[in-house]
């Protein structure tokens, strides 16, 4: 088992979705990225269980969380700010290595920016906190391991 540093970890954004063959292009003005996973949960506690209760899980959901340098040259952070404020969808890839590698972690989906907080401190850089969270698509999120 190895450790991963978290600079080793990659996003990636597809202005189109995820759908086809989706042109990645990796986020480079991102700073910190955190990739939210849970899911539901239903009562399935019966009469013979013991009188344990036993819970099953329903619908998964995710959201991606991450900050981003305010930089209006940079494609990617244009691509974010359009998809925030066009109410387009935007396909997400959150990785732990490169996305065509062997080996690789992806979650990815196409998602809806929900979040576009600008912070402004007097003594540092103007930074974007964006939270986006998968959509209404043809096409489902994913896990997967690339081959």
């Amino acid at each position: 088992m190895s450790v991963k540093l978290g600079d080793e970890m990659k996003l990636y954004y597809c202005a189109d979705g995820i759908g086809g063959t989706p042109d990645w292009t990796e986020l480079a003005v991102v700073r910190d990225v955190k990739l939210n996973q849970s899911k539901g949960e239903a009562d399935a506690s019966t009469r013979g269980g013991g009188r344990w209760k036993a819970t099953v899980g329903t619908l998964k959901e995710a959201g991606i969380e991450f900050e981003v340098v305010w930089d209006t040259d940079d494609p990617g952070f244009v691509a974010f700010m359009d998809s925030y404020f066009a109410d387009t969808l935007i396909g997400l890839a959150v990785t732990d290595g490169p996305i065509d590698e062997s080996g690789t972690r992806v979650f990815k989906a196409d998602c809806e920016v929900f979040q576009f907080n600008r912070n402004e401190p007097l003594e540092g850089i103007v930074t974007v906190n964006v939270t986006a969270k998968p959509t209404y698509s043809a096409n489902q999120p994913s896990f997967s391991t690339v081959a």
